[in-house]
Order: C-alpha cells, then structure tokens, then sequence
C-alpha cells in the first residue's frame, strides 16, 4: 500500500508575461516534495475544457502524479505581474473548478493513505472545496503530517478558515507578512514576532512552526529547538513558487528521516535555486537532489 504526499487545493495556469505555467501552490508543493523520492500526489479539479487537457499533459511532462476529478467550471488560471525585482502580483479568477473539489470515493481512500498532506486558505474560499478539504484531514491517519501553508491571497479568507485549519494542522508555514495579518487578527499587538511564533505552536499543539522573512531569512519553531538560516544571495528570475519549494523539500526531509536542522538547510538551498529559475516547477539539477 501506497504511502501519498498530497498538494491538496487548487491546480491552475499561472499566466506570467513570457507565457503560462502550471502551478497553484499544492501541486507545486507536491512537484517539489517529489523530487526527493516521495510518492506524491495533486489532488484537486479540473473543468471540462482545453486547458484541463493542458493541465493533465503538463503533469505528466513534470513527471507529477495527480487525481483530479473533472466539474462544471472553467480550469483555473491567475493573472501574474512581476515587479522590478522578480516578486509576483496575482489576479485570481473565481468560480473555477479547484473551488468544487468534490470529496469522491478515490480522494477518500487517498487520504486514508497519506503520510503528510499540505494545505492553504486559498482553496477554502468556497463551501464546496472547504467541506472537502476538512474531510480529507479528518480522515488521515493519526500520525498524518498536515502541513498549513496558510497563503493568504487579496480577500480570500476569513478568520474561520483560519481557526478551522489551525486545528485540523500540525505543521503551519506562514511568511512574515502573513504572520502581521495573524497579529492584528487574533490581537497579539503586544507580542514580537517570535513570541507570536511560540504561543502559536502552544496553543495548537503544533509539531512545528516554519517562518519565511524573505531576504531576512527563515526559521523552524518546534518544543525545545528554533531553527534559523540565512537567505542565500542569488540572481533572482522570479519567486513564483519559492515559497512551495521551501515547504515541499522540507517536508521530504522530515519524512526521509532528517532532523529539523538538516531539513531547515535544505529547504533554503532549493527553495535560493527555484528563485533563479523561471516558473513554480524548474527541473532540478542533480546535484541538488542528492
């Protein structure tokens, strides 16, 4: 039996201007993930259309395995627009079908086989993929890695969301601009940032609590041990998809058996060399994979 590492939530286009990639943060946190021999999966839904069959040629050109149920809404795509320094802006359309995952039989018994699961906020933003992604956490097993990458994109989430994810998680990765919207939500005005790290990984009994700084670097809170790397200098091509790198080769190298030190070191290393390539899903060198 099968043993998956699932990007749950949504499967789209990123339109950049040189052209569009696939991405969305769960399937490129599942393409990641996988480049460290995990049995890996995109679990999310495609429309009846054109560029559902892109979708699926593109996968499997990535070498990505996924379960994508087919629905009644157009395939995702968001607009991007990159800054001066490489950092994207995003115009996400709505009503599209990674917003109606529906909880079928397959996804169910995948979830009853995961060994970690990551997760966002963005794909919550409607009832139908929201019950469904509640469900494929209820239904892991108890020793399931279930990774929040809260993701907190223009108006798409509410403070429920949040609450309901923070207590079906064990591991939340945010970046500290992410953390500013969680301090002023849950009023910790009063406390810095790394106490806010701690009463957070306290108050939900969480494995582990990863914060991004971008250039400032990054750190890994767990009971007893703060992880801190420096953000290495690079040429940077564009960020989309950093973010999913750092979160997918972490978690590769907590479930291969690395310590928190160790798994910090290299989610950094790849996460600096997806910066200096174009798009979310780069073919890695092999050196990098060793």
């Amino acid at each position: 039996m099968k043993q998956y590492v699932v990007g749950l939530g949504e499967v789209l286009w990123d339109v950049l201007p040189e052209g569009k990639k696939l991405g969305g943060a769960p399937a490129n946190f599942a393409y990641h993930a996988g480049q460290f021999g995990l049995d890996t999966l995109a679990v999310s839904a495609l429309g009846e259309d054109a560029l559902a069959e892109e979708t699926i040629q593109a996968l499997r050109e990535n070498g990505l395995h996924y379960l994508l149920p087919r629905v009644a809404f157009p395939t995702g795509t968001v607009q991007v627009t990159l800054s001066g320094d490489g950092i994207p802006a995003y115009e996400i359309k709505e009503n599209v079908a990674w917003d109606n995952i529906p909880y079928t039989p397959e996804i169910a018994n995948v979830a009853r086989q995961c060994r970690a699961v990551c997760f966002g906020s963005l794909a919550q933003r409607n009832a139908v993929s929201w019950a469904t992604i509640r469900q494929f956490l209820d239904d892991t097993p108890a020793d399931c890695l279930k990774i929040f990458d809260i993701n907190l994109r223009q108006q798409f989430y509410t403070k429920e969301v949040i609450e309901q994810s923070l207590q079906r998680c064990n591991i939340l990765k945010i970046n500290d601009e992410e953390l500013v919207v969680i301090k002023r939500m849950y009023g910790y005005d009063d406390l810095d940032m790394r106490d806010i790290c701690e009463k957070m990984l306290a108050a939900y009994q969480l494995r582990m609590l990863v914060l991004t700084c971008g250039t400032n670097g990054s750190y890994v809170f767990a009971p007893g041990i703060t992880s801190f790397q420096e953000t290495p200098r690079v040429t940077v091509a564009d960020t989309v998809g950093a973010g999913d790198s750092f979160t997918g080769s972490f978690c590769a190298a907590i479930l291969n058996g690395k310590p928190i030190e160790e798994a910090h070191r290299t989610a950094v290393t790849v996460s600096a060399f997806v910066c200096t390539q174009n798009g979310a899903m780069p073919k890695y060198p092999e050196e990098l994979r060793k």
